[in-house]
């Protein structure tokens, strides 16, 4: 009887060591060996680009805030 119940719970543990636990590992560690490496050449390039897009945004935001200021004095105080 309590034999059986240790083949029953020593069977996944062994499992799990030959088969999961390997690759859960290797994974762990190729995803930190990533981490650590930085931004590729494209994510920085990307990242460039998208920080650019925002100041050209945010300098469209306040020109468009200039001249509702300009011409609607009260525009801020509808919302």
């Amino acid at each position: 009887m309590v034999e059986d119940i240790i083949g029953i719970l020593v069977a996944p543990i062994i499992i799990f060591m030959i088969f999961v636990a390997p690759i859960w590992l290797i994974l762990h560690y190729r995803s930190k060996k990533q981490v650590a490496q930085g931004l590729s050449k494209e994510e920085y390039a990307s990242l460039t680009e998208l920080a650019d897009k925002a100041e050209k945004m945010a300098e469209r935001i306040h020109t468009l805030e200039a001249i509702l200021d300009a011409e609607a004095p009260q525009w801020r105080n509808r919302a």
